[in-house]
């Protein structure tokens, strides 16, 4: 016999059987998670991170029989090094999903990078108005809400409470765009100043001059969107400038379970009574989220947040749409319905998807209060919206 055929014949099925292997199935669910850990902002990526890893704990570690293999990112408050992070996740970290995003203007540079390569992009905070409009993608969901939906339950409120006339500050980035479209879409009093402060890492920290103004403008009510250490700035400045007998104080994403620790040890008592809007609180009664705050509380010692509550989510919707699918991760069309369906303990409680994936679902006024251990934290007073839909479904092709 010659030889070299002989070794060629042995040779080749091995070559044979060695090619399929990539497309055995995943031994893991590989999630990455873009979220902001430096830089002051960094409070809330914690926050985030938190949740996210007390939801793993729940599951066991587990989705559809599979280890879940989670990989954080720190976008440092930029677009282009939320991208870079994002393009890393997919092209050398091969993940399943990307999902986090705190900032607006992060998951807009970062959305082209994880859906072009066919990952699953679920955004755990933001929500801007072009992603839930042109730029709504089968592959792209939302745990949180649309951006003006929020703005816009405390629009309403605002009108129910015969509120005349407001003055609007928000930060000068998508998502205090939309924030501002969002209250002037619902409030039917006269909007009497506006101001768009800087934003970004060199964010603007001193509102003395804004607040001035708005003071001088006779408005029944001061609006504002200031997520993170802007926030507390704010209203530390507002709280010394004395105008919380004067100039009523009504925000979204301002006040939360992250900066009231901070604003009780500091005596801030004017954020006490302070009223907010939200799609959720720690005190909504639910089996999720009785689950959620109480692991949370024993954990960490404090409320979790609403990044934290949508945060913790967004792993739990992964979750369930993995088990839908028996762990089969390229059953893409699967993965894609069970998601739509949301068939999990949300914490918010049951809520559906619109046809462009952001949720449908309530929204609340939540007051601070003081609860019966002292600890300050926030309670529903009222509902505005139920079952909202954002309006920009409408622009959404799918």
């Amino acid at each position: 016999m010659n030889i070299k055929r002989y070794m060629m014949r042995v040779v080749l099925p091995i070559v044979f059987i060695a090619l399929p292997t990539g497309l055995m199935a995943a031994d893991s669910v590989r999630i990455g998670f873009v979220t902001t850990l430096t830089t002051p902002a960094g409070v809330i990526g914690t926050d985030m991170k938190n949740s996210v890893e007390l939801a793993l704990e729940h599951i066991g570690n587990k989705m559809g029989g599979l280890d879940v293999e989670l990989i954080i990112e720190d976008d440092g408050f930029k677009p282009d090094i939320g991208k870079q992070k994002t393009d890393k996740l997919v092209k050398q970290d091969d993940v399943d999903f990307v999902t986090g995003f705190i900032w607006s203007h992060v998951l807009l540079a970062s959305r082209q990078s994880a859906l072009d390569a066919g990952k699953f992009l679920i955004s755990a905070n933001a929500g801007p108005s072009k992603m839930a409009g042109a730029l709504c993608h089968e592959n792209f969901f939302s745990t949180s809400w649309q951006n003006d939906q929020t703005p816009m339950a405390m629009g309403e409120y605002l009108t129910q409470q015969g509120v005349k006339s407001l003055y609007i500050m928000v930060p000068n980035y998508a998502a205090g765009k939309d924030m501002l479209s969002g209250t002037e879409s619902t409030f039917q009093g006269e909007v009497v100043g506006k101001d768009l402060t800087k934003w970004g890492a060199d964010a603007q920290l001193d509102f003395s001059a804004e607040l001035a103004k708005a003071k001088a403008s006779g408005a029944e009510g001061l609006f504002v969107f200031y997520p993170g250490k802007a926030g507390g700035a704010f209203l530390r400045q507002y709280q010394q400038a004395g105008l919380q007998d004067e100039l009523p104080l009504y925000s979204v994403f301002t006040v939360d379970s992250i900066s009231l620790p901070r604003f009780q040890d500091a005596e801030m008592s004017g954020v006490l009574g302070s009223r907010m809007a939200m799609f959720w609180s720690p005190d909504l009664d639910t089996p999720g989220n009785r689950r959620f705050v109480s692991a949370y509380l024993e954990k960490h010692g404090r409320y979790p947040s609403f990044y934290g509550a949508q945060s913790y989510d967004a792993i739990m919707l992964i979750h369930s749409a993995v088990e839908a699918v028996g762990g089969n991760l390229d059953d893409k069309d699967g993965i894609r319905a069970a998601l739509k369906a949301a068939n999990f303990e949300s914490v918010r409680g049951p809520y559906t998807y619109g046809n462009n994936h952001m949720p449908i679902q309530n929204f609340y006024i939540r007051e601070v209060v003081e609860d019966e251990a002292g600890r300050w934290t926030t309670r529903i007073v009222d509902t505005v919206f139920e079952n909202h839909q954002d309006p920009y479904a409408s622009e959404c092709k799918m």
